[in-house]
């Protein structure tokens, strides 16, 4: 018995597959209440709960408490970790089509002096908050490949809104780009997607900025399948995602929420620079155990 056959007869006796997912914005309630319909409609047992903050999520899912987690790019390294130390299987179940071989920049204002980054020892480089990859270990990693330590040969002006989300707010990447314009900063470490926006809703003039350095490619979120699941939900799971369609209206509009056309399979490989950044900072140890004396999610 298996596929679809055993998900429908298993309806309304088996214990649903339960997922995590982070409350970061209210139409997270929307997505996901929208999306357990459509996937109980099709014979999938489904739930989700909801989390303020991905470092719960993270340690729950490894302890077995989810059996499923819609992850950030940095819990799913803290995720892994924290499986790795218990020795328990963590795997990538599926993900955007958008979470696919993003970048960061760091950005100077147009008429800036500087033209390489080794031009910003003793400078001041604004970021988002301590915790996400976007906008601050990514880009902070990359200006180590360049031989510059953060608080030593320049200053960090971090700014810690939405602490916990791992960056999914964009509250602190505004305010590092309005950072630069003000002149607090002599650059700012933003996503790629972030800096096209801000040009386009007047945070930065048109113009007025220019890339100065960016980050290689990586990968963002990704819906994570811990060791307590049941495999042939969790199977069952990824073959329903992956089927949505945009052109059906029936689901266009939470695609649309959450910022895909199409569910992908899942991949590992490019999460390997974050976990580098991490280990790096000192943000995660190897064990997943919290280690930045300033984050308090």
């Amino acid at each position: 018995m298996t596929g679809m056959t055993r998900m429908t007869r298993m309806t309304g006796t088996t214990e649903p597959l339960l997922l995590g997912a982070v409350a970061y914005d209210p139409k997270v309630v929307t997505i996901w209440t929208g999306f357990r319909s459509w996937l109980t409609a099709r014979g999938l047992p489904f739930d989700f709960v909801l989390y303020a903050h991905y470092e719960r999520q993270a340690e729950d899912l490894a302890a077995g408490r989810l059996h499923a987690a819609w992850h950030s790019p940095l819990a799913w390294v803290r995720s892994q970790r924290l499986a790795a130390a218990q020795g328990t299987p963590l795997r990538p179940l599926v993900m955007r089509d958008t979470d696919r071989d993003l970048r960061s920049v760091i950005v100077v204002r147009a008429d800036a002096r500087h033209r390489r980054p080794a031009d910003l020892k003793g400078e001041t480089v604004a970021t988002g908050a301590v915790d996400s990859p976007q906008s601050t270990l990514l880009p902070l990693a990359r200006l180590r490949e360049h031989g510059l330590r953060p608080g030593e040969d320049f200053r960090v002006l971090r700014h810690d809104t939405g602490v916990g989300l791992h960056g999914d707010h964009i509250g602190g990447e505004r305010d590092a780009a309005r950072a630069l314009m003000s002149g607090e900063a002599a650059a700012a470490c933003l996503s790629d997607a972030s800096w096209l926006l801000f040009a386009q809703d007047g945070t930065l003039p048109p113009g007025a900025t220019r890339p100065l350095d960016r980050t290689g490619p990586y990968d963002h979120c990704v819906l994570a399948v811990g060791h307590a699941a049941d495999p042939d939900l969790a199977d069952g799971l990824g073959r329903l995602l992956r089927s949505m369609d945009h052109a059906d209206p029936e689901v266009r509009h939470l695609l649309d929420l959450e910022g895909l056309t199409a569910w992908l399979p899942g991949r590992t490989g490019g999460f390997a620079a974050l976990a580098a950044a991490v280990t790096e900072a000192g943000h995660y140890d190897e064990r997943g155990r919290i280690t930045a004396p300033e984050y308090a999610p």
